[in-house]
């Protein structure tokens, strides 16, 4: 016949296999974070007769408290016990420590996996003198198991759901990068004829980007150019950009003056980014007959314009502050240049020059122009600084958009 211990032990055993089988069955039906903790609750504190239980995990790189039962808690003292904890690697007692919280608990018990510490259990008024299942301290690596199958449950369950999120932000950035590269204008689509050829390159820093450069035929004669630069990186500055291209393309035409055009682009930036962002860009206007050139330079990089007869280059500078800074841009300043035959203006964005290389030197304008002066056809000028700069960035990853425009005038 048993023995009272021996049947103890049976039933202790028991009640530990149907508790891991109902943990695991609930894990299988990847039922909520909030029942599984239910759960495990419910066990320590009707099950196992253990008073209070606190339970800290980490979540979304900042501590919370995942479950409270039995004791009330705050966020300060959420807060307070991030680094007491810290020093726990391991199932600890509680004994005579002097700490507003850890005092009124029995026991610690760290939750890990692989290697990373996940949550920290607190347990305390345990009953250990009870007939039936009773939580005594030789029972906490069981109490150790439960925890880990749920924590490390709860934590599979937020990664999948990370990834999903993160799989869903991949697909929504490849189609914004799409519909962006949409509103850029493609090689082939740049006027190559007997009064000038155009050519371009962009780079978006993370599949969408606040860079921009456009070509618009405003008559047989004139042609407008434009190339600009949101303020910042990433997703809100690709879309104030898109905002801005279909802003420009309504303004840009051969009757506006430059000056209007860049006063009603500084009104609309502001209403849309509310001096949170702004836009540098340079626009011009070209006239084939008479060979001028008239620009605006808004707080952009200065275009360089190589002059083919004597082999020298000269920077655009004119103009005014960007659009999105100031309610009234305090003053605007036209330029204008007469082009001669064979000259390039190659236009460009802060990427391209402030690109660094591995002693975090910038690649700067006097690269930008060893290539400019080599004289030859603009496109192979700005396939020669896109292979300088990459052997220049080294190992370095580009950390901007890049954006370059040339024009060649014939």
């Amino acid at each position: 016949m048993k023995s009272k211990a021996s049947l103890r032990r049976l039933i202790l055993s028991n009640f530990k296999l149907d508790v891991l089988l109902v943990i695991s069955q609930a894990i299988n039906e990847n039922l909520p974070t909030e029942e599984l903790f239910y759960k495990f609750e419910n066990l320590l504190r009707n099950d196992l007769n253990i008073g209070k239980v606190l339970v800290f995990s980490y979540n979304n790189e900042k501590w919370e408290c995942a479950l409270a039962s039995g004791y009330s808690v705050d966020t300060a003292t959420t807060e307070r016990l991030e680094k007491d904890l810290a020093r726990y690697t391991e199932i600890a007692n509680i004994i005579s420590i002097n700490h507003p919280v850890l005092c009124v608990f029995d026991v610690i018990i760290p939750v890990f996996h692989k290697n990373k510490v996940l949550a920290y259990v607190l347990i305390g008024d345990i009953e250990e003198e009870r007939e039936g299942v009773s939580p005594t301290i030789k029972h906490l690596h069981f109490v150790q198991t439960l925890a880990n199958l749920i924590i490390v449950a709860i934590e599979n369950k937020r990664l999948h759901q990370d990834n999903l999120r993160q799989e869903a932000m991949r697909k929504e950035l490849e189609l914004a990068s799409k519909m962006q590269a949409m509103l850029i204008p493609s090689s082939e689509s740049l006027p190559d004829n007997n009064k000038l050829f155009v050519s371009a390159y962009y780079l978006p820093y993370s599949g969408v980007g606040g860079d921009y450069y456009d070509v618009v035929k405003l008559t047989d004669d004139e042609y407008g150019f434009c190339i600009a630069d949101v303020s910042g990186k990433g997703i809100s500055a690709a879309i104030l950009m898109s905002n801005f291209q279909a802003n420009l393309r309504a303004l840009f035409t051969s009757r506006a003056s430059l000056k209007l055009i860049v006063t009603r682009l500084n009104w609309l930036v502001m209403n849309n980014a509310h001096g949170e962002k702004f836009i540098t860009l340079f626009i011009a206007k070209y006239n084939s007959i008479t060979r001028t050139l008239e620009y605006i330079n808004a707080g952009h990089n200065q275009p360089a314009l190589f002059r083919a007869e004597t082999k020298t280059i000269e920077y655009l500078s004119l103009g005014c502050i960007g659009v999105g800074m100031f309610n009234n841009i305090p003053a605007i300043i036209e330029g204008a240049v007469t082009t001669g035959k064979d000259d390039k203006l190659i236009c460009y964005t802060d990427g391209l020059v402030e690109t660094e290389n591995e002693k975090q030197e910038e690649f700067g304008t006097e690269n930008m122009e060893r290539c400019i002066l080599n004289g030859k056809r603009v496109d192979k000028i700005i396939h020669d600084m896109i292979s300088e700069l990459d052997k220049f960035k080294g190992s370095n990853v580009y950390a901007d958009d890049i954006s370059i425009l040339g024009i060649e005038f014939y």
